[in-house]
């Protein structure tokens, strides 16, 4: 047995978030496996999806309002959302003919990705710009 009571096999998982019951009288541990946090971390490594991540965070978007705010190619945004929807980070929903997306908090990597948020700036005077400037686009 390990210092905290585990096998040494703890390698393979890496501590996402843990705390204390509200009696006091456990501690619950949340674990995602070493080869998929790496895959987390390694997707959240680009500057434009960890970007959009923390938008998402706070507010749902369309692509069009990324292309605005990322001045890139649709296509290029476009797989940038496939990449993290793709890995279950966000999900999306339809609304009439646009589809919107939002950061997956019933997700499996939720605890580590908001844990990793929580040291990231926020985001959302990139929306806030865009209104400014009449540049918000409405997706209704």
């Amino acid at each position: 047995m390990g210092k905290y009571g585990f096998d040494e096999n703890i390698s393979e998982l890496l501590y996402v978030n843990n705390w204390m019951n509200l009696g006091g009288v456990g501690m619950q541990v949340l674990m995602v496996e070493i080869e998929k946090a790496a895959t987390i971390l390694k997707l959240l490594g680009d500057k434009t999806r960890l970007t959009m991540v923390k938008i998402l965070e706070s507010n749902d978007c369309c692509v069009c309002e990324f292309v605005e705010i990322f001045k890139a190619s649709q296509p290029a945004i476009s797989q940038h959302v496939r990449k993290l929807k793709d890995a279950g980070v966000v999900r999306e929903t339809r609304k009439g003919q646009w589809i919107i997306y939002s950061l997956n908090k019933e997700s499996e990597y939720y605890p580590l990705i908001r844990n990793l948020l929580e040291h990231i700036p926020n985001q959302d005077n990139k929306l806030q710009e865009l209104e400014e400037q009449g540049l918000r686009i409405s997706c209704d």
